[in-house]
């Protein structure tokens, strides 16, 4: 698997990853145990486990073991917060959580279930024959949230990379493309942005899936990008006539495509407390946009979006 913008060390657990749980769970039931060293409860649970993946074996199971002091990235993706925690896996996804089966008979009567509803490869460990080589669907959709993670702390760089290169694995994920259209719009690459965008509108699949709409706000966006001083001649200008709707608004697009979405929140927050109806709602809308562009779940939209709320509502 290629990088996906992630750094060496990260890029490595997840190669140990693929060869010790998702590979072979291309055809067998994996039980993957994520335990530590000082985790007494985990040392009580091995033995257990151990002997349930023997008895099982010739059925197709396999225990993989995933110390989490060690493959922290790993565990992270995975959200645990204690453990033991033990998933069942099956074609690199899990298909059930295993932590509260804490004896033989629990762990197998659960296993029992699984090997009926599933189509797995008794015997001898490996992969189903012609297993996907490339990455799976659910490994697309968790690097994609990395590429939004990388976003919303601020890296684009990183997250143009992760993006750019889930779109070459497959070309049709369309959040992906959408992610990498607002990545390079934060790098400033807009020309770079709207290319994407032409691939992206030239493709009916992808033109026509929701995630595109983000992108789609954000290439509009930076289209009011201007040069510095053309930005700090707006801001005097709006610093200098408050009740001036027009210079208020026109500054608040160009802060944003510069960058500054603070001031560009801001000035658009004092707008609608002044008069929300200016202009058929334009700052309201001009607002609404701008948390599209940025994305629903971050934080600093968030934040913006809660003090909206008590501009409108009181």
């Amino acid at each position: 698997m290629a990088s996906m913008g992630l750094s060496i060390d990260e890029q490595k657990a997840v190669d140990r990853f693929r060869t010790a749980v998702v590979e072979p769970s291309q055809g067998k039931l994996v039980i993957l145990d994520f335990w530590a060293e000082w985790c007494g409860p985990c040392k009580a649970l091995t033995p257990v486990l151990e002997k349930v993946a023997a008895d099982y074996a010739d059925k197709g199971v396999v225990l993989a073991k995933l110390n989490v002091d060690e493959e922290q990235f790993i565990a992270a993706q995975f959200q645990v917060r204690s453990i033991p925690t033990v998933y069942a896996m099956f074609q690199g996804q899990p298909v059930a959580d295993l932590t509260s089966a804490r004896s033989e008979s629990q762990l197998k009567a659960i296993l029992d279930q699984l090997l009926a509803q599933l189509p797995i490869e008794a015997g001898a460990a490996g992969g189903q024959p012609g297993a996907p080589q490339g990455p799976s669907p659910e490994e697309l959709a968790q690097f994609v949230k990395i590429g939004e993670e990388a976003l919303a702390a601020s890296d684009p760089q990183r997250a143009a990379s992760i993006f750019a290169q889930i779109t070459e694995f497959a070309p049709e994920n369309a959040p992906a493309h959408a992610g990498l259209v607002r990545a390079l719009v934060q790098l400033g690459e807009i020309e770079q942005a709207a290319q994407v965008m032409e691939v992206i509108e030239s493709d009916p699949r992808l033109a026509t899936d929701p995630a595109i709409a983000p992108a789609r706000s954000a290439l509009e966006l930076a289209g009011t990008r201007v040069d510095d001083g053309e930005l700090a001649a707006l801001r005097a200008a709006a610093e200098a006539a408050p009740a001036d709707m027009d210079a208020q608004f026109a500054f608040a697009e160009a802060a944003f495509a510069a960058g500054q979405r603070d001031a560009a929140a801001e000035t658009l927050l004092a707008m609608i407390a002044a008069d929300r109806e200016w202009n058929e709602g334009a700052a309201r809308a001009r607002l609404l946009k701008i948390f599209e562009a940025t994305g629903l779940e971050d934080e600093w939209v968030v934040g913006v979006r809660r003090r909206l709320s008590r501009v409108l509502f009181g």
